[in-house]
């Protein structure tokens, strides 16, 4: 329980201080970079986000089967799985070695007609250094996910909260030696590679972790590659949501265009960031709760709760954005990127309530029913790759978003809500009556501060005033919220770290 609360304080470290570099470190590299540079740095990573599915969710399966196997305390069993895993991702990384030289050599015939000879040789350099990099990731992913089965939250954050610092700070350096988006792609490189081989140390010194490498147990395998199989497909769907439409304005509208694109991408990852630093650390205590037979009113109490407590989260970034990111993105990152906004809303809105229903997915890997979300989240996000075309053609980055919009409401919020109740058990009635009381505060705030700014008030001309603007209205929301939306038990949640802290000091 200490590795999970420090696991979950810690990643709310790792996103205060994205937040904080993000806006300090992120207008400097987009105004050394500039619009074509950033759009072709988001490119290259977009493509090689399609050979991350090589993975075929063996990494998620490292996670479930060595939580698994160490609930039921089968050590021999843990070490020879490890073995498989290792060769598979040899495998993998010569498959992924051997695509990734097809796609280099052809990156003039995809992406050519509306890039210069220089960007496309940029590109073709970045692709390169991507693909060597994403080789000596798989096999060395496994330690990782036997850190996140042990629960060793605290050093795997630790490494975050590193690699979140040290990555900007070399970049900065290069970006004021003249270098461009290729030495951005050299640092990733290089801090990837770094914290892989110190996951490699901390499994080998610390938990004594020993890999055997002895024959495949095919029937074993088969159950892996079934559940695998099953977390392939909403990996494969995520980077079509997600890489598709930098693909697709790269082919139709060229690098400026993905680089508007790419800020709102990055704004949503942010967002994202605010609900899954809470769910993520649940797939070990999940795994457990199912191997002991917990009933359904008991997971269904988690998932209430940890909907409630990102909902917490998400309404608050939420609120701002909606009232105050046209300003921000205007005099955060420039007027170049100002379509950013309306990108980035089309893309918050509708995902908000998967982010905050994150622990269901969390149950359904523990269970090992993926099925069922995995084809349908494939179909709609082939509706979301149809759409993306013609609506990218017609109305460039917005008609993106859309896309993803449309398919989000349909698939991830419609339907899997009506499969949580009815197939998982989960209490998801009451999850919106909740949520619904909840989000009373939040809406009649935002649509009175609107008001109010369409009035005139709360203009924001600079960094300063913009500051001045969202204190005030965290100043409003805060206490309304606290009062208005919280229970008793979520104020002494958020208040019980603060009491600790200062009573220390009055003594």
């Amino acid at each position: 329980m200490n590795q999970l609360r420090a696991g979950a304080a810690l990643s709310y470290l790792i996103i205060a201080l994205n937040v904080v570099v993000g806006l300090v470190y992120t207008p400097f590299m987009l105004r050394m970079l500039g619009p074509s540079e950033y759009g072709l740095y988001s490119l290259a990573a977009s493509v090689i986000d399609y050979l991350t599915l090589l993975d075929l969710g063996f990494a998620t399966a490292v996670i479930r089967y060595t939580a698994k196997f160490r609930a039921e305390g089968k050590i021999k069993e843990q070490y020879e799985m490890f073995g498989m895993f290792i060769s598979l991702y040899g495998v993998i990384s010569i498959v992924a070695l051997a695509v990734a030289a097809c796609l280099i050599f052809n990156v003039e015939w995809l992406f050519g007609t509306h890039m210069s000879d220089g960007e496309v040789s940029e590109l073709r350099i970045m692709l390169i250094l991507l693909a060597l990099n994403l080789a000596f990731s798989f096999p060395m992913k496994i330690w990782d996910g036997i850190l996140t089965a042990y629960e060793r939250f605290v050093f795997l954050r630790t490494l975050d909260v590193i690699r979140v610092i040290a990555n900007p700070v070399a970049r900065v350096i290069l970006l004021c030696m003249g270098y461009k988006a290729v030495a951005m792609v050299v640092v990733l490189t290089v801090c990837n590679v770094l914290v892989l081989l110190a996951d490699w140390y901390y499994c080998r010194k610390e938990l004594k972790t020993k890999v055997r490498f002895r024959r495949i147990r095919w029937g074993f395998l088969k159950e892996v590659s079934v559940y695998s199989f099953w977390i392939f497909l909403i990996a494969m769907v995520e980077c079509v949501y997600w890489s598709s439409g930098q693909f697709v304005l790269g082919m139709y509208c060229g690098a400026t265009v993905v680089g508007i694109y790419s800020l709102a991408l990055q704004l949503q990852l942010m967002y994202k960031m605010f609900s899954t630093a809470i769910s993520s650390v649940f797939l070990p205590k999940v795994t457990a709760m199912v191997v002991n037979g917990s009933d359904s009113r008991e997971i269904s109490d988690l998932f209430v709760r940890t909907g409630r407590i990102q909902f917490i989260v998400l309404s608050l970034a939420l609120s701002g954005f909606v009232v105050f990111g046209q300003d921000f993105i205007r005099l955060w990152a420039g007027e170049n990127y100002s379509e950013s906004y309306v990108i980035a809303l089309w893309m918050f809105i509708p995902t908000t309530i998967p982010l905050m229903q994150h622990l269901g997915v969390i149950l359904l890997e523990a269970r090992n029913e993926m099925k069922f979300r995995s084809l349908l989240l494939l179909g709609f996000s082939l509706v979301c790759l149809a759409l993306t075309f013609p609506l990218s053609k017609a109305y460039g980055g917005v008609g993106s978003a859309i896309a993803i919009a449309v398919a989000t409401v349909l698939g991830q919020i419609l339907v899997m809500n009506i499969y949580y109740a009815r197939r998982q058990g989960l209490d998801v009635l009451r999850f919106w009556r909740e949520i619904g009381r909840m989000a009373i505060v939040p809406v009649v705030l935002c649509a009175l501060t609107l008001w109010l700014r369409s009035a005139g008030h709360f203009e924001s001309d600079s960094l300063l005033t913009l500051g001045i603007s969202v204190l005030v209205f965290l100043l409003v929301y805060l206490p309304a919220f606290w009062f208005g939306s919280m229970n008793v038990s979520e104020r002494r949640l958020f208040s019980a770290p603060l009491q600790k802290f200062i009573r220390p000091k009055r003594n």
